[in-house]
C-alpha cells in the first residue's frame, strides 16, 4: 500500500530499471570481491587499501546511519568508513564521512532496501552495496583485527540483464483508498535516469558541493513518471482526439509484463516474480500503444458516477468539477468505472452454497483501429477463480465502434489461495490477430468497512 496518487483520473507510475548499470567493487583485505554500484567520478582509489571502519559496531543508530556529528574523526580519519542506508540523504552520509576525514564509504542497504540499488555522484570514493554483501562486510569488520578495502569504478556498463527488474523504491498496490482500482497503472524506467541538470547546484544537491555539470544521473518514481508524461504527449500529438483515459488505455493495455531474457519481470526488493500491485499492466511500451486497436474510455460523467458511488456528495464532487452535479439513484459501483484493469473484491465470509461467490464487471471498449474488426478473447485465469467473458467476439464496423461485455468472476474464497501480497492474479486479453488488448484481473479478498 506504498502507492501514492491513486486517483482514478491519475496515471499512476511505478518505476523500473534499465539495461544501463554503473558498477563499482569493494575489494576486502581477505580478497573477497563485492559488486555495487557509483557514479563517482572523482580522483580513483586506485586500488591503494585503506583501513576498514564500521561507526555502527558500537550500537549507536546515529553512528550507523553517519548522520550529522555522530563520526569521531580520531576513528575514520584515513579509513573507508561503512555506513547504513536510511534516515539521511545517501550522498549527505559522505559528506559526514569527509568531513570527519575518512577517504571513503561503503553504503551498505539494510533489509527494507534488499539488493535495490541506486547510482549516485558522491563527492568521496564511495561504492553502494545490497543487504547481503554489506552484511558481508561487516561480519568482515568484526571477525579481523586489520580490517582493510579499496573500491574500484568500473564506468559503464550496458546490456544488463535481467531488465526492466521493479525498482525496490517503487511504490506499491493495493490502492488504500478504492481498492476496486488497481494502482500503480504501470511502470516507466525510473532507475539512474540520465537527464539535463541545472548550474545552479553541484550533482548531489548539498550546499558545499561546488561541481558544475549539464547532465546528472537520477533515480525515482519522479524520473519515471516524466517517461509516461512524455509517452502521453507523443500519443496525444498522433492522436489528438484520444482522451486523457483512452492515451492511458493505450498505455496499460499494450505494456510489456517480461523482460529482455523473456521471462516475467521480477522485484529487484525481493527477486521473486511482479505482480499487478508492483507493475500494475506492465512497462510501457510506446511503439505498441500508438496502435493499440481498442481503447476503454472514461468520460467526466463517469467519473461523477464513480465518486457519487463511493459516497461523495453533489456539493463535495462541485469542488472539483466546477459545475453542479447529481448523483443517480442507483448508485454505479466504483468497480464499475470503465478502467483498463480489474479488481475483484470478494468478502472473506462468504456465507452460502461451498463458499462460492461470484461479481460480474461491465466494461466498454472502443474500437481505434482499422474499422472492420473482430475481436476474440483469450483467459489466463487468476489460480482457484473461473472467469467468464460475454459475449464470445467483439464485432466493429464503420457504424459500430464502441461495444460492451461482462467479466463474471467466480471463486471459492475457501480455496483462494493467495501470495504473499494477498491476492491472485490474471488478465483477459482481446486480438483481431493483429492487436493485442491485454487487461489485467485480480482478485483479493476484503470486507467492506
Amino acid at each position: 500500500m506504498s502507492a501514492t496518487n491513486l486517483a482514478p483520473w491519475i496515471v499512476t507510475v511505478g518505476a523500473g530499471t534499465i539495461d544501463r548499470n554503473f558498477p563499482a567493487e569493494v575489494v576486502l583485505g581477505n580478497g573477497k570481491r563485492l559488486s555495487g554500484v557509483s557514479l563517482y567520478a572523482g580522483l580513483p582509489l586506485s586500488g591503494k587499501m585503506y583501513p576498514l571502519v564500521y561507526p555502527g559496531k558500537s550500537g549507536v543508530l546515529s553512528a550507523s546511519l553517519c548522520m550529522e556529528n555522530s563520526l569521531d574523526p580520531n576513528m575514520v580519519k584515513g579509513k573507508i568508513v561503512v555506513c547504513d542506508r536510511g534516515s539521511s540523504a545517501r550522498v549527505a552520509k559522505g559528506l559526514v564521512v569527509k568531513k570527519a576525514g575518512g577517504v571513503g564509504m561503503i553504503l551498505a542497504n539494510g533489509v527494507s532496501n534488499g539488493e535495490g540499488l541506486v547510482g549516485d555522484a558522491h563527492l568521496i570514493p564511495t561504492c553502494a552495496l545490497g543487504s547481503d554483501e554489506g552484511d558481508t562486510v561487516k561480519a568482515y569488520v568484526s571477525s579481523t583485527s586489520n580490517p582493510a578495502a579499496t573500491i574500484a569504478f568500473k564506468g559503464t556498463v550496458i546490456g544488463i540483464k535481467p531488465a526492466p527488474v521493479v525498482a525496490s523504491f517503487s511504490g506499491r498496490g493495493p490502492n488504500g483508498l478504492t481498492p476496486e482500482i488497481l494502482k500503480p497503472d504501470l511502470i516507466a524506467p525510473g532507475v539512474n535516469i540520465l537527464a539535463a541538470w541545472t548550474d545552479n547546484v553541484g550533482p548531489t544537491g548539498l550546499d558545499s558541493d561546488t561541481r558544475k555539470t549539464e547532465f546528472n544521473i537520477l533515480s525515482g518514481t519522479s524520473m519515471a513518471c516524466p517517461h509516461v508524461s512524455g509517452a502521453a504527449a507523443l500519443l496525444k500529438s498522433a492522436h489528438p482526439d484520444w482522451s486523457p483515459a483512452a492515451i492511458r488505455s493505450a498505455m496499460m493495455t499494450t505494456a510489456n509484463t517480461f523482460n529482455n531474457l523473456n521471462q516475467p519481470m521480477t522485484d529487484e526488493a525481493t527477486g521473486n516474480v511482479s505482480s499487478p500491485y508492483d507493475l500494475g499492466a506492465g512497462h510501457l511500451n510506446l511503439d505498441r500503444a500508438m496502435d493499440p486497436g481498442l481503447v476503454y474510455d472514461i468520460t467526466n460523467d463517469d467519473y461523477v458516477n464513480f465518486l457519487c458511488g463511493i459516497g461523495y456528495g453533489p456539493r463535495v464532487i462541485q469542488v472539483i468539477t466546477r459545475s453542479p452535479v447529481s448523483c443517480l439513484v442507483k448508485k454505479t459501483l466504483p468497480e464499475n468505472l470503465n478502467y483498463p484493469s480489474i479488481t475483484a473484491l470478494l468478502p472473506s465470509s462468504a456465507k452460502g452454497a461451498k463458499g462460492a461467490t461470484s461479481k460480474t464487471f461491465i466494461r466498454a471498449v472502443t474500437n481505434v483501429g482499422q474499422p472492420n474488426a473482430v475481436y476474440r478473447f483469450t483467459i489466463q485465469a487468476p489460480k482457484g477463480v473461473t472467469v467468464t467473458v460475454k459475449p464470445p467476439k467483439l464485432v466493429f464496423t464503420e457504424a459500430l465502434k464502441k461495444q460492451s461485455f461482462t467479466v463474471t468472476i467466480t471463486a471459492n474464497t475457501r480455496n483462494l489461495m493467495p501470495d504473499d501480497s494477498g491476492a491472485v492474479f490474471g488478465s483477459i486479453s482481446w486480438s483481431d490477430g493483429k492487436h493485442v488488448v491485454r487487461t489485467p484481473i485480480l482478485v483479493t479478498q476484503m470486507d467492506p468497512l
